[in-house]
């Protein structure tokens, strides 16, 4: 482009230059004539220059890339501590926003189950989300085995189901083991509800079962009120 942008799109304006120091000089110059290797993003869209090398373009699409996965750690970060400082007030400020609660709570949930100094910069947010049902000891397995193996987040996801189709371990002495089949959405609320409860998953379903029996139980064993 070598025409001038308007004041709204320069107050909205983002640039993508060559280097650090050729973004930070764009941004001082908002509102003169764009470089040739400038791409200037908007709410609405993105201004890409005509005749745009190769490169540049491939550049663009990395720091876009880089913006969208941290954008979505901002997010949960920013709704955890919402939660944590503003109990009574921080849905407003979602409205206020004008966010979606569900989107930010599956953010947020992703960010509590993985602190600042656990996250790899190598892997995307898509990444710990496929792990955040796990324990931070299993996290950190498959962390190292994605970030070895340079997995795509669908790899991943295939590996961790090929690994829970595995063969179940050995029963300890006395218990008897079964196999179910449960769909990785309905897992994950299961792990989602035990760490809120405290408790290991194994723990949680075995208690949950054992109160819903129970109750079961005791309704289907009282005795019939004489006519």
């Amino acid at each position: 482009m070598t025409q001038q942008v308007d004041d709204r799109r320069n107050s909205e304006a983002t640039m993508f230059g060559r280097t650090a120091e050729a973004g930070q000089r764009a941004r001082r110059t908002a509102g003169m004539e764009s470089r040739r290797d400038q791409v200037l993003t908007t709410k609405v869209g993105l201004c890409i220059p005509a005749g745009l090398a190769f490169e540049e373009w491939e550049q663009a699409g990395r720091q876009l890339s880089g913006l969208l996965n941290s954008s979505s750690w901002w997010l949960g970060d920013w709704l955890v501590y919402g939660k944590d400082h503003y109990a009574d007030r921080y849905e407003l400020g979602i409205r206020a926003a004008g966010l979606q609660y569900q989107t930010l709570r599956n953010y947020a949930w992703v960010s509590r189950r993985f602190d600042v100094n656990r996250r790899r910069h190598a892997l995307s947010f898509q990444h710990h989300a496929e792990l955040a049902s796990l324990h931070a000891d299993e996290q950190e397995t498959w962390l190292d085995r994605a970030e070895r193996r340079k997995w795509s987040t669908k790899q991943l996801r295939q590996a961790l189901r090929a690994e829970r189709e595995g063969a179940a371990p050995q029963p300890e002495s006395g218990a008897a083991t079964r196999r179910l089949a449960v769909p990785d959405n309905r897992l994950q609320w299961w792990h989602k509800a035990a760490a809120q409860a405290g408790t290991d998953l194994g723990e949680w379903v075995m208690a949950t079962l054992d109160a819903a029996a129970e109750q079961v139980l005791k309704e289907t064993d009282r005795p019939l009120a004489l006519e």
